[in-house]
């Protein structure tokens, strides 16, 4: 068979009468036309076997075709029900099967292949994908698990049925449009008649030829409320919302077009010091995949675990388990950047409208479906409104018929069209009060009537149904005039009769940027040769200078006063004599770098400060005045921007006086890396030496708190936490009764329970009211934190006990709120906590409250107290060059004035 296709493509001359036409072409192809339109170009070179082949003619035609089919009827969903054609035909198919039971999915599966012409397996996953998305299909035995990626039974194992939700928002068959299925045999709806936006609901991906759609899932309780807003006029906005749950960025969402991206992550916290757990997952993601993601990133050394262990069931929880002395915070940011914890999903808007693909945005996509969805609920209100007109017009015939004992003179009339002529002539006196003419059918209705019908008539009852009707009308008629206000009500019984248990799943928040080389595992070494200007990984037999990971940047000083920033590699030459080696950070501002160099081979020396920033990888940037022969003579680098005391010893030449004096770096500006620096003598320096260690001459920095990513930053974002020195310290309380003193380090991650943090004082108390659930009795406590190294529960570990109140103000004051008591109400009683009870050690139970029963305990505003100040920051005032005047004395030495 393939080879009688093969000669149907390219026909040779003996199969065709008519001479094949053959040009070489200028590009050195040979054009053969065949007699079927389509033409192939070859080589000229015998032995070649690549063939370009230009698809025209039929071929070209066929190729649209399957390209619209796939677009039209398979990868994309319509706009007007939000069904892929599958879906749609999986809906109606368990609609004729409804009997209120459930169904064999094997059996609807086949149900479905009477209008769709593909096979049962592609079916039954898009039912299966349907089903797990727990909306329209009421699914039982087993459908597979989102969560933990495992597929459903096979479909004689399991069965459906539609949810009451489907029911009540999918299928209205008087207002559905409908068509003829594939072969002809059987009548499908060209969309359901679906009231609700569901394509948003349910989210919706689909891969086509030359181009893809993937709307993402949105909360069913905010889509109700923005389609109640869009028909109120009201401004609303969209996010989506996952069945995973986990915590989703949406600040570039884009309204779901093209463009956009959503970046989801999934929520860790720390069990203990070292274990960590995951309890939501990222969309896209399941526990497996997520699980192979992070043991990946171990075998890369990307992060370090010692074990992991999966317990998920109804809900996700995976234990990370780490080896001691691991910091869990930076795991945590190193499972964001390294693992499937963090995802970013790119949506695309694109839908099919009036048999063409729509790109649009989600907003768009709801203000269509609810329009939409008015429109419907008008169809359905008109239908209505005829059916009850048509039902009071026969009841109000029947009454007249029955009463005016039409049927008496019916023997009179042998023929249809003579009893008729009768009956339209008895009725003619009533015409003026019917809705609508009378027509034959109404009147063989009428002659149809049992006669025990007629004897039992009970005229009062016909009156009660024909004025129920006509309440019926009135109200109908007013929910048409008032469209709008009726569908807004429609929208908000559907979110009061199914929004229970709908609540938004997937937290928004704002994410901080991870740079993924402050948290990857330094997993291999570092190592110099100082003397042939090597760095790198594999030179083991030479000095060791630092841990580091093969994503990070290294500097390099050389004695010539250059410097290069090159990429961890296996061996890299940078130069030789090397001076100093390290792992750099280029966003670090707070590394300084001290330096005293000689200008040239016998010039003068030079002494600056500078730190290092915005530098290009592997060029060689010289930090000396540029003259030929200059030299490092004394260099050092100082993480938190110290600046020791340093002394100079000259040679002796000539008649120079004073060979030794000291320079304190702290009296010099911090400059940029090019500076030429201040001039320290024009004599030759035999020797500098260390007279006095630095300190931090960087003013305390300044850290905030940014409640929105809940994490610490430097830029402003957020509330003050205060200066920080290098030992100051974080004081965290939470609102389970624990508190820890931490170093306030950028990676920091905060529980959500935090109710307090801020500076740590260490001695100013802590004050606290809290239920002992044991004794069932209120305590006041006030104590200091006792252990700097671990985290520390200061109220009792029943599991009843639970923290009232808690102040770190000196003096705090309570108000105590008394229940009720047979009928009598004590007064409120304010408490000042530091009268009430002296400093106590952090274990201690503290002092009874009260021993009468309370509604709720207040903390006031705190009594006035002088804080004691701060010790001074020990830090020495930086001096720019414009303050500085450089003087040389008679020993050619140099001298500090200040203006």
């Amino acid at each position: 068979m393939k080879d009688e296709e093969e000669d149907n493509i390219i026909p040779n001359e003996d199969e065709n009468n008519e001479a094949v036409n053959e040009s070489t072409n200028q590009e050195g192809f040979e054009d053969i036309t065949t007699s079927g339109g389509m033409q192939h170009f070859y080589e000229n070179d015998e032995n070649s076997e690549d063939t370009i082949t230009k698809v025209t003619g039929m071929y070209k035609d066929w190729f649209l075709d399957y390209a619209s089919y796939v677009i039209l009827e398979r990868a994309v969903p319509a706009i007007e029900d939000g069904f892929k054609p599958v879906q749609r035909r999986i809906m109606h198919s368990l609609k004729e099967l409804d009997d209120g039971r459930y169904n064999k999915v094997a059996n609807v599966v086949g149900h479905t292949m009477q209008y769709h012409p593909h096979g049962d397996a592609s079916i039954g996953d898009a039912m299966v994908q349907i089903g797990q998305k727990e909306l329209l299909i009421d699914c039982q035995g087993n459908w597979g698990n989102i969560l933990t990626g495992d597929g459903a039974a096979a479909s004689r194992y399991i069965e459906a049925r539609l949810s009451k939700f489907a029911l009540d928002v999918l299928y209205s068959p008087k207002i559905t449009e409908w068509g003829l299925s594939y072969d002809g045999r059987k009548a499908e709806p060209i969309n359901l008649p679906v009231k609700f936006p569901l394509l948003l609901a349910q989210g919706a991906e689909g891969i086509a030829v030359g181009l893809s759609t993937k709307v993402l899932p949105h909360n069913f309780n905010e889509l109700i409320d923005a389609s109640i807003k869009i028909l109120k006029g009201k401004p609303f906005t969209l996010y989506p919302d996952f069945m995973t749950a986990g915590i989703a960025d949406v600040s570039n969402y884009n309204d779901g077009m093209r463009g956009g991206r959503v970046r989801v992550r999934a929520k860790i916290s720390q069990l203990d010091k070292n274990t960590l757990v995951i309890t939501q997952i990222p969309f896209s993601t399941n526990t497996s995949s997520l699980i192979d993601s992070i043991l990946k990133a171990n075998e890369k050394g990307k992060i370090k675990i010692k074990k992991i262990e999966d317990n998920t069931a109804a809900d996700v929880e995976i234990l990370i388990h780490l080896f001691p002395g691991v910091s869990p915070d930076k795991t945590i940011d190193a499972l964001f950047a390294f693992t499937a914890c963090e995802t970013s999903v790119a949506p695309l808007g694109c839908v099919i409208e009036d048999n063409k693909p729509l790109f649009i945005g989600v907003s768009e996509m709801l203000k269509i479906s609810t329009n939409r969805t008015v429109d419907l609920l008008r169809q359905e209100l008109e239908i209505q409104l005829e059916e009850l007109k048509n039902k009071w017009h026969f009841s109000t015939l029947e009454k007249i018929f029955i009463r005016e004992e039409m049927y008496i003179d019916f023997k009179l009339y042998g023929d249809r069209e003579s009893l008729y002529a009768y009956m339209y002539d008895r009725f003619e006196p009533f015409k003026a009060s019917f809705v609508r003419a009378i027509h034959d059918d109404d009147l063989q209705k009428l002659t149809q009537i049992p006669m025990i019908r007629i004897t039992r008539f009970d005229s009062d009852k016909a009156d009660e149904l024909i004025a129920r009707l006509e309440d019926e009308m009135k109200e109908v008629e007013h929910n048409l005039e008032h469209i709008t206000d009726f569908a807004i009500s429609y929208f908000a019984k559907l979110k009061e009769k199914y929004g229970k248990g709908r609540e938004r799943q997937t937290e928004l928040r704002i994410f901080d940027d991870i740079e993924a080389t402050k948290v990857v595992l330094r997993n291999t070494k570092l190592y110099v040769d100082r003397v042939e200007g090597f760095v790198g990984t594999s030179l083991k037999k030479d000095e060791y200078v630092t841990d580091c990971s093969d994503i990070d940047d290294v500097i390099v000083f050389l004695r010539d006063g250059s410097m290069m920033i090159t990429k961890v590699d296996a061996k890299t030459f940078v130069g030789k004599d090397i001076i100093h080696v390290a792992v750099f950070d280029k966003s670090d501002k707070r590394t300084i770098y001290n330096m005293v160099y000689r200008d040239g081979k016998s010039g003068p020396s030079y002494i600056k400060r500078f730190n290092v920033s915005g530098v290009t990888r592997d060029k060689l940037y010289d930090l000396t005045n540029g003259t030929k022969g200059s030299q490092i003579l004394y260099f050092t680098c100082n993480p938190n921007g110290e600046a020791e005391v340093i002394t100079v010893l000259l040679r002796q030449v000539g008649s120079i006086k004073k060979l030794k004096f000291d320079i304190d770096f702290a009296n010099l500006a911090i400059k940029g890396r090019g500076s030429k620096g201040n001039l320290v003598t024009k004599y030759p320096i035999k020797k500098i030496e260390i007279k006095e260690k630095g300190i931090s001459t960087l003013l305390p920095r300044k850290i905030w708190f940014d409640d929105t990513v809940q994490r610490l930053n430097v830029d402003g974002r957020g509330e003050l936490l205060g200066e920080f020195r290098p030992s100051d310290k974080l004081l965290i309380i939470t609102q389970s009764g624990k508190l820890k003193v931490v170093i306030p380090e950028l990676s920091t991650h905060f529980d959500q329970d935090m109710i307090v943090l801020e500076k740590w004082i260490p001695k100013k108390p802590i004050s606290t009211i809290y239920y002992d659930g044991e004794k069932q009795k209120y305590y006041v406590k006030r104590f200091l934190v006792e252990n700097e190294s671990k985290e520390e529960l200061f109220i009792t570990e029943h599991p009843n006990s639970q923290l009232e109140i808690v102040s770190t103000d000196y003096r705090p004051v309570a108000e105590i709120v008394f229940a009720k008591v047979k009928g009598i109400q004590k007064e409120n009683l304010c408490v000042d906590l530091e009268e009430f009870i002296s400093i106590k050690g952090i274990k201690a139970l503290g002092n009874q409250l009260t021993a009468d029963k309370l509604k709720q305990v207040n903390l006031l505003e705190s009594l006035p107290y002088e804080e004691p100040e701060e010790e001074p920051v020990n830090s020495t005032i930086i001096l720019d060059d414009t303050n500085v005047e450089t003087q040389l004395d008679d020993d050619g030495q140099i001298g500090l004035v200040l203006e």
